[in-house]
């Protein structure tokens, strides 16, 4: 017999937030920030910070465990990349800039209250880059918050996943897990949570309306 799950944890950029992708494009475009140079660089920490790559002295693997400041990834950041122009990208507020067209996803939020009010435990799990969260958004929809900097952690490392877990109060077979990262997902599936790659916000709640046993709204048309 399949136990239904019973906890939600959920990652909040890409996932409770508009697409990652087309929020970086927009500010790229907005400062006028070169945009293969960016992705270059990015490819780069990228692939240490998630994919198995060396993490020793990564700029993001730094900043979601809290060993820098966001001032301080900024700076590293910035001295990285270039204006379309070929002039120097200010450093000062560049998260506040880089993450300012993240909007939240209404349908998203719905859906965890809807489930909290079926007494299904809620939790986010956020790699945090130094930006602003809308915590005023988290007090219906959310039982605990893990904010990677706050607990010097960061996704996919498995300390990080138990914590969460633990703080739902529940065995990992009986909660599921939701981000828009396949390293991630892989990671909370090997200690026996659901993963569902977030890639539709329809799709992800019709997965967890059938795995948390739970009825939903349905979608605005």
């Amino acid at each position: 017999m399949t136990t239904l799950c019973r906890g939600i944890i959920t990652d909040w950029g890409g996932v409770l937030t508009t697409p990652l992708r087309e929020t970086i494009t927009a500010w790229l475009a907005a400062d006028g920030i070169d945009d293969t140079r960016y992705r270059d660089v990015m490819r780069s920490w990228v692939q240490g910070a998630y994919n198995g790559g060396a993490v020793e002295g990564n700029p993001i693997h730094a900043l979601e465990r809290g060993e820098i400041t966001t001032a301080e990834f900024e700076r590293v950041l910035a001295a990285e990349l270039r204006l379309v122009g070929g002039g120097p990208v200010p450093a000062e507020g560049l998260i506040h800039r880089m993450f300012s067209g993240f909007h939240p996803v209404e349908e998203m939020y719905a859906a965890l209250r809807q489930a909290r009010q079926q007494q299904v435990r809620t939790c986010l799990l956020s790699n945090s880059w130094g930006n602003g969260y809308p915590r005023d958004l988290f007090a219906e929809a959310l039982d605990d918050v893990v904010i990677s900097g706050e607990v010097g952690m960061r996704k996919p490392e498995p300390e990080i996943f138990r914590h969460a877990i633990e703080l739902v109060g529940l065995a990992p077979e009986e909660c599921v897990f939701i981000d828009d990262m396949e390293d991630n997902v892989h990671a909370a599936v090997e200690l026996g949570m659901i993963g569902i790659l977030h890639r539709d916000p329809a799709e992800t709640r019709d997965r967890l309306a059938e795995t948390c046993g739970i009825e939903l709204d349905p979608m605005p048309s």
